[in-house]
């Protein structure tokens, strides 16, 4: 890896050459491409100037050690030693980990739709505590999070759920929790203290730009209707809610939230936009997956992911067997070591196939 340190300083000055022009500062779209190629090479150059002088170190205590003959300045210095060859280690596959290329979805925002799945009403309930639980780690991480729609139940469950969020690296933190979640606890509706399996459905859903998928106008069919459900004024009384459907896929987005027909086309028009770019997402990632096939989870929405055990405050991803006792701390948001964990896999993963 460190034969190529000359040839990635070479590009770094390059970068930083072309970002501190004033005129290409005027191309903002090339601008914005660069500033994260570099933001992508600059910790590599780091790491492996980390890389050189351990090495120079460990040089230098071997070269200490041939002359040495007080026995207890060998110990200290074989320990030395060791402890830098483990540093060393540390830092090459790091090196390795920083040099695997970096999905360009990876800063996109998302829109998360969460379905209460088999259960009832159990799970319903169930996916509105998955809610809460992202709710929280999105304030944990500063991002801001935005319902779009949603259909709740009488007892404080939800049906399902749409919810936009945008913030800094989102798809990168959360695209591994599409799948199937099951949880297993005594349901808030069960008198005879049975423990009950529910299961809900979570998509993620990288948020498109306009630029990023075309929808041609004839291609939609848009319905309008009065909006149904609870609410207050207005409700009922205008023909606010949209429904649109696209034509060559089928996709039907229905919005009725906002009282105002065009912010409900809108808002449709985004959802509608994100679930195209995801299926072409999927296409090419199903060519991918042709000559490999992902330890971490291919994304599919039937696949079981994870499972929530409340008797045994359990929680388990079956993608790359981690179990970890802490529930209570996850369903208030503290998801960080699971969704570092399933980077980390994700990234050895990528590291073997390359």
């Amino acid at each position: 890896m460190l034969t190529k340190l000359k040839e990635y300083e070479k590009q770094l000055s390059e970068m930083d050459q072309k970002l501190s022009d004033s005129e290409f500062m005027k191309d903002m779209k090339a601008y914005t491409q660069l500033t994260m190629e570099r933001s992508h090479l600059a910790p590599i150059v780091d790491t492996m100037h980390r890389m050189v002088k351990i090495d120079s170190e460990i040089e230098d205590a071997k070269a200490m050690l041939k002359g040495e003959t007080d026995s207890e300045m060998i110990e200290m210095a074989k320990a030395e030693i060791s402890e830098l060859e483990k540093e060393r280690e540390k830092a090459e596959k790091e090196c390795k980990m920083l040099l695997i290329p970096p999905d360009p979805l990876d800063g996109k925002n998302i829109i998360m739709e969460i379905r209460a799945g088999t259960g009832g009403e159990e799970a319903a309930l169930f996916a509105a505590d998955l809610f809460r639980m992202y709710t929280h780690y999105a304030e944990t991480k500063r991002w801001k999070l935005e319902v779009m729609s949603s259909n709740e139940t009488g007892i404080g469950g939800l049906k399902e759920i749409v919810v936009s969020i945008s913030g800094k690296d989102v798809y990168a933190s959360l695209r591994y929790e599409s799948g199937v979640h099951r949880v297993q606890r005594v349901p808030e509706t069960e008198s005879g203290g049975r423990i009950h399996t529910s299961a809900v459905t979570v998509a993620v859903l990288p948020e498109a730009e306009e630029t990023d998928i075309e929808i041609r106008q004839e291609d939609l069919k848009i319905d309008v209707m009065r909006a149904g459900g609870p609410g207050g004024q207005c409700v009922n009384t205008t023909d606010s809610a949209v429904r649109i459907t696209h034509l060559p896929t089928g996709i039907v987005v229905i919005q009725q939230d906002e009282k105002s027909q065009i912010k409900n086309k809108a808002k449709a028009l985004r959802v509608l936009r994100a679930r195209l770019y995801d299926m072409e997402e999927a296409k090419k990632q199903k060519e991918r997956a042709e000559a490999r096939k992902s330890q971490v989870g291919s994304g599919d929405r039937s696949e079981r992911i994870r499972t929530y055990n409340f008797p045994q405050n359990r929680l388990t991803d079956h993608r790359i067997n981690l179990t970890l006792y802490k529930l209570e701390q996850v369903m208030n948001g503290d998801l960080e070591e699971v969704i570092e964990a399933l980077k980390i896999a994700s990234g050895e993963q990528a590291l073997k196939e390359a």
